[in-house]
């Protein structure tokens, strides 16, 4: 197992955590870039990272998540160009990037930018709904509440510790479906010392994660980014979207099925039977997939 190195750089003018490791292979095998999905953090990928071998690989603490400056997300643009400049600061090259839900849509969104230093991505669940979505004609499933109103605003905050998270949400909603191994992972580095009391705080706060969702339907650019992209992309798409879907629920896919087609260069497996947490849900099956598109490309 590589040692993981807790680091910090400035971005976008937001100072942003990443853990790095295997520094004596970058500029040998490819570099893994890992961006985690809304309310997660950069360690939810320990598991993935150590199974995948000996890489250079960055995983990172989007803006309000994990260790990083807690900062609102006002528009998805903003984390989108958080991750290029992050890429080009750390004149990262040679990336295979790996990158779930709004991680995968910040990754797309980064890449258009600087095509030249990506080998391929894997985007799992990429959180990009069919284009018309993005109309002005067309509400935000989130519309009609302010962000105090939106449920995840009202999720519980305080833990005792990371043990006790684990017991609490193990038996609620998609948690029980998740790998235990990433779900300790989640509850462990997914708090931080309560600096008002005792015991822990959620590192994304409550109202951080709100305001990534009541923001969702903000980049009406993305579709340029994926009608430029000429390297590999790989979609990992979950189950579909009942038409009486809950809004609150998000165990479902975001991605319009037809997106791969707008792609120049990419492929879908679609998961019909697994939720939109397919590396918490399917690990050791997401590693292979990683492998198998690393060794495709590099």
């Amino acid at each position: 197992m590589l040692e993981c190195l807790e680091k910090n750089a400035v971005v976008n003018g937001v100072r942003i955590t990443y853990f790095e490791r295997g520094m004596s292979f970058r500029g040998i095998r490819p570099t893994l870039l890992f961006v985690h999905a809304t309310g997660f953090h950069a360690r939810v990928w320990d598991k993935i990272i150590n199974n995948l071998g000996d890489f250079h690989s960055i995983s990172v603490d989007q803006r309000g998540h994990g260790r990083s400056e807690k900062k609102k997300i006002e528009h998805w643009g903003q984390v989108i160009t958080d991750t290029y400049d992050m890429i080009v600061q750390l004149d990262l090259t040679n990336i295979v990037a790996i990158g779930h839900s709004m991680g995968a849509h910040a990754l797309i969104g980064a890449a258009a930018r600087c095509q030249d230093r990506f080998l391929s991505i894997v985007a799992i669940d990429p959180v990009i709904p069919a284009e018309d979505s993005y109309d002005a004609e067309t509400p935000s499933p989130f519309a009609d509440m302010d962000a105090e109103e939106h449920p995840t605003a009202k999720r519980r905050n305080e833990f005792a510790s990371p043990e006790e998270m684990f017991e609490r949400l193990r038996p609620k909603g998609s948690y029980g479906i998740f790998d235990e191994d990433m779900l300790m992972d989640y509850c462990r580095y997914g708090l931080l010392p309560n600096d008002k009391g005792k015991g822990y705080v959620l590192a994304c706060p409550p109202a951080i994660e709100a305001s990534v969702y009541m923001s969702s339907r903000s980049n009406h650019a993305i579709y340029e980014a994926v009608r430029s992209i000429e390297f590999p992309v790989l979609i990992l798409r979950a189950k579909e979207m009942p038409p009486d879907r809950n809004v609150m629920d998000f165990s479902v896919s975001p991605t319009w099925p037809g997106l791969v087609g707008k792609f120049k260069n990419a492929r879908e497996i679609h998961f019909a039977d697994k939720t939109h947490f397919l590396p918490m849900e399917i690990p050791e099956e997401v590693t292979r997939l990683i492998s198998e598109e690393i060794n495709a490309v590099s």
